[in-house]
């Protein structure tokens, strides 16, 4: 496939959380892997619009317009999921092949959408440095992942600004199911997902692979929610893999 390919960062982060994964994967593919909406080097624009990850998903149509991409594989971790699956739904012809990691089509159960506005108002009211990191990374990462990746971890969600990290908290808990979306995707697909994945768990992919037509499922084992950190060299190889066979 000759389509370059753009990778769509997880929740807190922001694009470099796929170095590892780039290293591998930049002498043999067009590789793009852009900040999203308020978090790293990207803006939060001003608006009167409630959060909604519409709005990602047409920064990431403007970005591929100012490139002049037609069509690209798309992929993301996490929430990068959940744009990608905005994305589908928005400009479905722009989208030649998918990479879904550690994500899922599911709407937030309640609780779960309650604690992501809860995040949010503290993340405005007391910023994000210390509590936030310590907050999610034993959902992030398995027991097992070396105290680097983890100190990467907590380094990459404390330089994240607290109003981006609000503003996404709030557009994930009102996203809506994808099922549909990928059942009439059309496009090749890999899904990967950390054994140990306890937030977008491997029934949740194997869920996505099944909705979809055309699709692949890689488990790797050991990983937790973060496999392009934890586990870069595993997902670097089911990409490349995948990607020669189609």
């Amino acid at each position: 496939m000759d389509l370059p390919l753009v990778l769509l960062h997880a929740f807190p982060f922001d694009a470099r959380m796929w170095d590892p994964v780039r290293r591998s994967l930049a002498a043999r593919l067009r590789l793009i892997t852009p900040d999203q909406r308020g978090l790293g080097r990207t803006p939060l624009p001003e608006t009167d619009r409630e959060p909604s990850l519409d709005d990602a998903a047409r920064d990431l149509l403007a970005l591929l317009d100012r490139l002049e991409l037609d069509q690209v594989v798309l992929g993301g971790c996490s929430m990068g999921g959940y744009v990608t699956m905005a994305m589908l739904r928005m400009a479905p012809e722009r989208v030649g092949g998918l990479v879904l990691v550690d994500t899922r089509a599911s709407v937030d159960a309640p609780e779960a959408a309650r604690n992501r506005r809860a995040l949010a108002d503290r993340a405005e009211a007391e910023g994000v440095e210390g509590w936030l990191a310590e907050t999610m990374l034993p959902n992030l990462l398995s027991g097992d992942a070396p105290g680097a990746v983890a100190d990467t971890v907590r380094a990459q969600i404390a330089s994240q600004p607290p109003a981006g990290v609000a503003w996404a908290a709030r557009a994930m808990a009102v996203r809506p199911d994808s099922s549909g979306v990928l059942a009439e995707a059309g496009v090749p697909a890999l899904v990967v997902v950390g054994e140990r994945d306890s937030l977008t768990p491997p029934d949740d992919a194997r869920a996505m692979a099944a909705a979809l037509p055309e699709s692949e499922l890689v488990v790797v084992p050991g990983a937790g929610h973060l496999t392009p950190l934890e586990a870069p060299e595993a997902v670097s190889s089911a990409i490349l893999n995948w990607w020669e066979r189609i």
